[in-house]
């Protein structure tokens, strides 16, 4: 019985752990190589991801959430622009202190 509760408490944190937000994209994007077209999202903010939703489209991604001690008044999202993709860099949400910091996989600097 224990081990019942236990569990139970455990999975009841992790979907209060969840936020959900709606986000509209105005450009075709791109976020960890997945493409998304123009429109209106729903954003499952989880502790190191976020599941992006639209319809029958569904896509995962790692992601930095931060707590920026700044209240957000309106959701933003900021790209970088390469050769006409849109590449998600951050999204601030809007209401919330909440800023979602994707890795574009792009290496900056030395390497081999």
């Amino acid at each position: 019985m224990k081990r019942l509760l236990i569990s139970f408490a455990v999975a009841a944190m992790s979907i209060a752990s969840a936020a959900s937000f709606k986000v509209s994209f105005v450009e075709p994007s791109v976020v960890k190589g997945q493409n998304l077209k123009p429109g209106e999202y729903q954003l499952n903010v989880k502790d190191n991801s976020v599941v992006i939703t639209q319809g029958k489209q569904k896509v995962e991604v790692p992601a930095k959430v931060e707590d920026t001690h700044q209240k957000y008044s309106r959701t933003r999202v900021l790209y970088n622009e390469n050769k006409g993709k849109f590449t998600i860099q951050e999204i601030e949400l809007g209401g919330t202190t909440t800023k979602l910091t994707f890795d574009s996989g792009v290496q900056t600097g030395g390497g081999e």
